[in-house]
């Protein structure tokens, strides 16, 4: 037992037989520097569906689930104590029109009448004019009480706000609904659809930072253009689908340190009918926050930890081991990692075995491919789908 807890024996640098160790040339190309949130999609129009009449409901012709268009008829309510109403304020109308031809007859002869001196006073000539004025009035109330009745039947007719998909029917026939209380359904519009993830405030002050360093640089455009955002579903590999950041809100959350950003994307849809992106669903968002760049990559496993800081064992051209201080950056899909300083290009380093060898150590490096998995590209380009 105490043997088998003894620590390898390390390798003697002075020692005639040299340890055999895999070497990898750093790989170097073009990356973006993202970073992950997850996200939620929301319809751009969400519309709780209420009646603007109080009554019993008589029809309900849409088809649950359906997709309606703007102006269907979704409720019907029943009109007849609103079209009893309409009639009745119809007559009113009426009436007052009559009065007020009366009222202008009445106030014309007394017109007449006032031209020969001493015929008719002054007072009754007043009264005339206003009888005629208070009938002008009334026929006034009357057609804005007839207009509020008019209202009041089309609102018996619940009339879809937007074009979109419909929910189920939250009251059935037979029932009474109330005004502005009952809610009889929901309908979410489904392209485009937004996207909204939270950023915390490290990244955001990330960002804002490498935004103001490159509008240092003599060629930061103007008219800065709109960032690209990559969205993956749960059962996707990578970020298939793009979307552009179009809204940033204008505080942080001071409970959760938090700032909402939104991206906007256009759903798509199988055979015009089914859209792949739901209100409410959840998803991965890469957002891009630099631009193209060339870096150097290496496995995670040829970098060791020394107190906290990172480091790497170089082989120089005589096969001697040099321990070099770099500065890890992002892991990228294919699970290589992004060095920002220490490592040149064509560097090579020891892959496998660092916590047998020391510095100093002269080896026989066995040269191997850079260890990595099968390189995603996570801004692939969308997958051709029939949009509606």
């Amino acid at each position: 037992m105490l043997l088998g807890c003894t620590p390898p024996k390390l390798p003697d640098p002075d020692g005639d037989k040299n340890p055999a160790v895999q070497v990898s040339t750093v790989v170097q190309r073009e990356i973006t520097e993202n970073v992950r949130f997850t996200g939620r999609f929301n319809a751009i129009n969400y519309v709780e569906i209420k009646p603007r009449a109080t009554g019993y409901l008589v029809s309900t012709p849409f088809k649950e689930g359906s997709y309606v268009q703007k102006g269907d008829l979704l409720f019907a309510i029943d009109p007849r104590p609103y079209q009893a109403k309409l009639d009745d304020a119809a007559g009113q109308v009426k009436l007052y029109e009559a009065k007020l031809r009366l009222a202008k007859a009445d106030n014309l002869r007394a017109k007449d009448v006032g031209k020969t001196p001493g015929a008719i006073s002054k007072q009754d000539l007043d009264k005339y004019l206003a009888a005629e004025e208070e009938a002008f009035a009334a026929v006034e109330a009357s057609k804005a009480s007839l207009e509020v009745h008019k209202l009041n039947l089309e609102f018996s007719s619940v009339i879809s706000p937007i074009s979109g998909r419909i929910s189920k029917y939250y009251v059935t026939l037979g029932n009474l609904v109330t005004q502005d209380n009952t809610q009889l359904t929901t309908i979410v519009s489904e392209d485009p659809i937004y996207c909204y993830f939270d950023a915390d405030e490290r990244t955001l002050l990330k960002v804002v930072r490498k935004i103001q360093a490159l509008k240092k640089k003599t060629d930061y455009p103007e008219d800065f253009p709109e960032t690209p955002v990559h969205i993956g579903l749960a059962d996707e590999k990578g970020f298939p689908h793009q979307a552009t950041l179009n809204f940033t809100n204008n505080l942080i959350d001071s409970q959760t340190g938090t700032i909402t950003l939104r991206a906007i994307i256009k759903n798509k849809f199988k055979d015009s009918k089914t859209p792949l992106f739901l209100h409410g669903m959840f998803c991965r968002v890469l957002l891009p926050i630099s631009r193209p760049k060339s870096a150097i990559l290496i496995a995670d496993r040829a970098i060791g930890t020394d107190q906290g800081l990172k480091f790497v064992y170089v082989v120089d051209n005589d096969n001697k081991l040099e321990y070099r201080r770099v500065t890890v950056g992002e892991l990228q899909s294919d699970n290589l990692r992004a060095i920002e300083s220490g490592l040149s290009p064509g560097d090579k380093v020891v892959v496998s075995g660092i916590h047998l060898v020391r510095p100093g150590f002269i080896i026989k490096p066995d040269l191997i491919e850079m260890p990595a998995t099968q390189f995603i590209d996570e801004r692939a380009p969308e997958t051709k789908t029939s949009n509606e």
